[in-house]
């Protein structure tokens, strides 16, 4: 027997689940389908786990320059079986509060695979969701909307495919209980480099090659050389401008040989991270009159299909991926949906963070772009080796860089260093609201504190830097 709703969404990751959320706070009767887990790639094989073991990564890496604090003597022992159960208790945990969120707001939850099928006796137009169940069951689930958040999964090279244990994806590697000695990992973009300074960090002889000139080709150029120079200083081998063929590896029984600029290495495991594909093809689209491109959904800048009643938000869409554009985009679809007036997105103030050691952070253009744009800007760049607290936290490493124009608004930012994640939300919030240079320095930054480097890049884009 069917069952109506006013929404049903389709994917309970971390844009999924928000949009029911934020669906149900207006009113609306929702369900969410979900063939996995509440949460989605973020919460269980992205954002959430990927931090947690980053962050015992760091406290190892400190733990190696106490040196430079004045604490000598420190031996290093690790069990990387307790770091991953750390990691466990920390995603647990936040899946048992997505749980509860869904319970406090009254929306269903259907496990299993979610498709839409075309008109039917069910509804005269395409969107009904019937949902697979795992014993072979099925329902049926009637709607007025349809919001598709089903995600990405991970880009496999051609010729050379996944096999879960020498050649893997993140999402192999974050079930894994042990390292491998050493790793390649093949493609130089956010989840590369982030991978190449957590394995470094623990102590895995690590080599990553990308085709681009340079690691971070999405970002400014001296966010790349700063990453760049800190991986040489651990260690990590880094080939640019390197593309790998088919001829170039070879696998083993529990290893891969590649031959890389003319020198011939063996690896435990090989990473590919080349980037990741929608997951739109058994979504029942064709029962519809939605558009796709390369497999990712066309919207509307209110995330609305081609079908009227259907949006689509999150990865799938292929926007920005990143989880807080999942989720904003998926409120302003619901916001929509409800009958609101919710503002457009401005994918240029969204925050893009690299959570390596040292992270990188930035919003907006890079200097690249802006010339390609023939944009007229000004740039300043202050050094973090300025501010006091800085150098207490990493010895002063990185910088905060601003790209204005003639009106002194951000065009872009880029922060590299201690906590620089956290700092971009100081900027993002700066360009949301089209604050100038001249009134950003009239804000007070707390001494000491590594916002202080803002304070002082937004005097150096005036031209009266104190510290510089």
């Amino acid at each position: 027997m069917a069952k109506h709703y006013d929404l049903v969404v389709i994917g309970g990751g971390t844009g999924g689940y928000v949009s029911a959320i934020r669906a149900s706070q207006l009113g609306l009767s929702v369900a969410v389908v979900e063939k996995e887990k509440l949460g989605g790639t973020c919460l269980h094989k992205g954002c959430i786990p990927t931090k947690s073991l980053l962050k015992s990564a760091d406290i190892i890496e400190q733990i190696r320059t106490t040196n430079t604090l004045g604490i000598t003597d420190f031996e290093i022992n690790f069990n990387y079986k307790n770091i991953v159960n750390r990691k466990e208790e920390v995603v647990d945990q936040m899946y048992k509060g997505v749980q509860a969120l869904m319970k406090k707001n009254k929306i269903d939850i259907y496990e299993g695979y979610g498709r839409m099928l075309g008109p039917s006796i069910f509804s005269p137009i395409s969107g009904t969701v019937a949902v697979e169940q795992s014993d072979g069951e099925s329902e049926i689930l009637t709607n007025d909307y349809v919001l598709i958040a089903t995600g990405t999964t991970p880009r496999a090279l051609p010729y050379l495919e996944f096999d879960g244990e020498v050649v893997i994806s993140s999402d192999h590697f974050l079930t894994q209980e042990s390292l491998p000695k050493s790793i390649l990992i093949i493609g130089g973009g956010v989840i590369g480099v982030e991978f190449a300074s957590l394995l470094s960090d623990l102590g895995v002889k690590v080599t990553i090659v990308d085709v681009e000139d340079r690691l971070l080709k999405l970002e400014d150029k001296d966010a790349s050389r700063a990453i760049e120079k800190s991986f040489k200083e651990k260690g990590v081998t880094v080939h640019t401008s390197t593309r790998l063929e088919e001829g170039h590896l070879t696998k083993n029984e529990s290893s891969m040989t590649a031959k890389i600029n003319g020198k011939q290495d063996e690896y435990d495991q090989v990473l590919v991270a080349i980037g990741r594909v929608p997951l739109t093809d058994d979504l029942g689209l064709t029962n519809t009159k939605i558009k796709t491109n390369n497999g990712y959904i066309e919207t509307n800048e209110f995330y609305q299909t081609a079908e009227s009643h259907i949006y689509a938000i999150g990865d799938c869409i292929g926007k920005l991926q990143l989880a807080h554009v999942a989720t904003k985009e998926g409120v302003i679809a619901v916001e929509k949906i409800a009958h609101q007036t919710p503002l457009k997105l401005d994918y240029k103030s969204v925050p893009r963070c690299v959570y390596s050691n040292p992270e990188i952070a930035s919003i907006g253009y890079t200097e690249d772009e802006l010339k390609a744009k023939k944009i007229k800007y000004k740039s300043s760049k202050f050094p973090l080796a300025g501010v006091a607290k800085a150098m207490i936290e990493n010895n002063g490493g990185g910088f905060v860089k601003l790209l204005v124009d003639e009106d002194e608004s951000i065009l872009g930012a880029t922060i590299v260093g201690a906590h620089a994640t956290e700092l971009i939300n100081e900027l993002s919030l700066a360009k949301f609201l089209d604050v100038s240079m001249s009134e950003l320095k009239e804000t007070i930054h707390a001494h000491p504190s590594v916002g202080e480097g803002i304070f002082e890049a937004s005097l150096d884009a005036l031209g009266i830097a104190i510290h510089k």
